[in-house]
């Protein structure tokens, strides 16, 4: 049970299991925890992760030091689903721990190198080992090719610019119209230009071998310094806008969280955490505690909408652009609430379902699996949780929250494709994609693993 209250959390994260306790000494191996069966593991996991953070939200680091030490007992990025999540889990609070001293935390980073070459690759192993970002493409597309019938100029905006394979499939759709394809022209975003060169290079050969007069406009940039200007969008185009996992980065620069509330205790409210994803949620169904759950008012309700200008002055300027189409894939999780323990429970239930996932398609020992989880989702991890103010750039919201926002803006809801849809189906079913699911939600879509939404889809027209 974690205190309710402002008050620090003082007390061990050893109160959670009375029955449990360790060898003589805080820095001694713990030998109980090697006879625990992988259920208990996960139950005692859960409860130490959850006591550890709120240590750490509340300034306790001593008894935070404790929790992680005993986490490190039990934690993997090899073993089940339960050991690969808390490796990341305490790795995010020993480095949100680290920036009490910024000067050891700068020493440690010091020579940490950052590979553009690598940053590609695990996008590509994401986009291969999980059937996500394949589904988005293939209704994004979908939604393009039909807002752009009879179109013989089309200009798309890509706001994160870095699979070939989304635009490939488009090319390959449009040469197959009756009345030929139209003359393309892609805008693609991206903070690295070798990225945006590869994808010159790639999608420039392929229009070629399908005799499709294209043209690719790269803009190097992050997508918060974007000059609308340089888009150079012309009249007579057709405008279509596709974002993929991006929107949300904008909610950075509009952080207005005062730097007093980077270590604040948790909310009062306790409630039993829900999961239904398998496995974990089997966990949790189990587990008798009652662990604070995110979910209140405050976290989740889409009439709480924070102040953010730039995003609405961004989305605006979209909006100004009058494209026919913009289809907006975002994670279906509220990792932007303020205070950690919110962001902490969020972010265990959404990367327990996508490490599940990652556990029921790849084995273990795969180094792709491991490169996926360690630098795509471990990274965002440590960005949820670490980070705080422009820095935490992973500022995910729910569908409700984006739908808001975008219509604030000005934009109005458009039917996702069905045929985009019956597409996104047929390749589930066609590739054995067990577990994986899509469901409809007042014209816009979820993905889900089992039960649990990870992301969502929406489409929007220019609004008179």
């Amino acid at each position: 049970m974690i205190p309710e209250g402002p008050s620090p959390v003082t007390s061990s994260p050893l109160q959670f299991f009375p029955w449990m306790s360790p060898s003589p000494g805080i820095g001694s191996p713990f030998p109980w925890l090697w006879e625990l069966k992988p259920e208990e593991r996960g139950l005692w996991l859960i409860r130490l992760l959850v006591a550890c953070a709120n240590h750490v939200a509340a300034g306790s680091l001593e008894n935070a030091n404790i929790g992680l030490e005993q986490i490190s007992q039990l934690a993997s990025p090899d073993g089940d689903t339960m050991q690969r999540i808390a490796a990341y889990f305490t790795e995010a609070l020993a480095n949100r721990m680290l920036k009490a001293w910024p000067g050891l935390q700068k020493a440690l980073n010091s020579t940490k190198i950052s590979s553009v070459p690598d940053e590609i690759l695990v996008q590509k192993l994401f986009f291969e080992l999980c059937p996500f970002l394949k589904l988005a493409y293939i209704i994004t597309n979908q939604a393009i090719v039909e807002a752009m019938e009879g179109e013989k100029m089309v200009h798309i905006i890509d706001l994160n610019s870095c699979e070939p394979a989304q635009w490939i499939n488009l090319f390959q759709t449009f040469s197959a119209r009756p009345e030929g394809p139209p003359h393309l022209r892609i805008t693609g975003i991206h903070e690295q230009k070798e990225v945006l060169e590869q994808m010159a290079l790639r999608l420039t050969e392929e229009a070629e071998k399908l005799d499709i007069p294209f043209q690719f406009n790269p803009i190097v940039c992050k997508l918060e310094n974007l000059d609308l200007e340089s888009l150079r969008v012309k009249t007579g185009e057709a405008l279509a806008v596709s974002s993929v996992l991006q929107l949300h980065s904008l909610l950075a620069t509009d952080d207005e969280v005062p730097r007093r509330n980077f270590n604040s205790p948790p909310v009062s409210k306790t409630r039993v955490l829900q999961m239904t994803q398998r496995t974990f949620g089997e966990w949790l169904e189990k587990e008798p505690a009652h662990i604070y759950n995110p979910s209140s008012d405050i976290a989740s309700s889409p009439s709480s909408l924070a102040p953010a200008p730039k995003m609405g002055s961004f989305l605006a300027a979209l909006r100004a652009l009058s494209p026919k189409v913009m289809v907006v894939t975002e994670q279906e999780s509220n990792h932007n609430g303020p205070t950690l323990m919110e962001r902490v429970i969020e972010a265990l239930n959404f990367y327990a379902a996508l490490f599940d996932c990652l556990e029921s398609t790849v084995s273990r020992a795969p180094i792709e699996r491991q490169k996926v989880e360690k630098m795509l989702f471990g990274e965002e991890i440590k960005n949820i949780i670490a980070c705080e103010g422009g820095e935490r750039k992973e500022r995910h919201e729910k569908l409700e929250k984006w739908i808001l926002r975008l219509e604030l803006a000005g934009f109005g809801r458009v039917p996702l494709s069905y045929h985009g849809m019956l597409q996104a189906g047929r390749l589930l079913q066609t590739n054995n994609y067990d577990g994986y699911k899509m469901k409809e939600e007042n014209g816009c879509l979820v993905m889900c693993w089992q039960e649990r939404p990870l992301y969502s889809m929406s489409a929007w027209g220019f609004r008179r």
